[in-house]
C-alpha cells in the first residue's frame, strides 16, 4: 500500500459479505415458478427502483438483515424501472398495490405479507423460515 493510499484511502471497493442470494426477476414466466415454489416455502419478491435514493438505502439495509440462518430463503429481485410491466403483473396476480421499494412474501400462491419503504428494514426474516 502506498503512502498516499494510507493517508487518503484506496480506490479499492470493499464488498460486505451477505447471506442473501438475489434471484433476478425479469420474466413473467417466473411468476408461475414463484407460485409453484410457494406451495412448499415462503418466497420473497423485492421490488426496487434503481433511480431512487430511498430504495437504494432500503435495499442495502435489507441485505444486512440476512444472517447465515436465512441463507436458504429465496429472494427474487425486480428492477422495476427495466421491468415495469412485470411489476404491474405482480400487483395484479398477488393483489397488492404497487410501491417502491416493496417486499412481498408469497406462500401458497398468494401474498401473505407486504411492506414498503423503511418498514422493510424492520422485517423479522426468521418468522418466514
Amino acid at each position: 500500500m502506498s503512502f498516499i493510499n494510507r493517508i487518503f484511502g484506496s480506490d479499492e471497493k470493499v464488498e460486505l459479505k451477505s447471506d442473501l442470494n438475489w434471484i433476478p426477476l425479469n420474466d413473467k414466466n417466473q411468476l408461475t415458478e414463484i407460485k409453484n415454489l410457494s406451495k412448499n416455502e415462503n418466497i420473497f419478491i423485492f421490488k426496487h427502483s434503481t433511480r431512487c435514493g430511498i430504495s437504494s438505502m432500503v435495499k442495502k439495509q435489507f441485505e444486512k438483515l440476512f444472517k447465515e440462518e436465512h441463507s436458504n430463503l429465496k429472494v427474487y429481485y425486480l428492477d422495476l424501472l427495466k421491468f415495469r410491466d412485470l411489476s404491474n403483473e405482480i400487483s395484479n396476480q398477488f393483489k397488492v398495490i404497487h410501491q417502491s421499494p416493496q417486499l412481498l412474501v408469497i406462500n401458497a400462491e398468494i401474498s401473505i405479507f407486504s411492506t414498503s419503504h423503511y418498514d422493510i428494514t424492520e422485517v423479522d426474516l426468521s418468522r418466514f423460515l
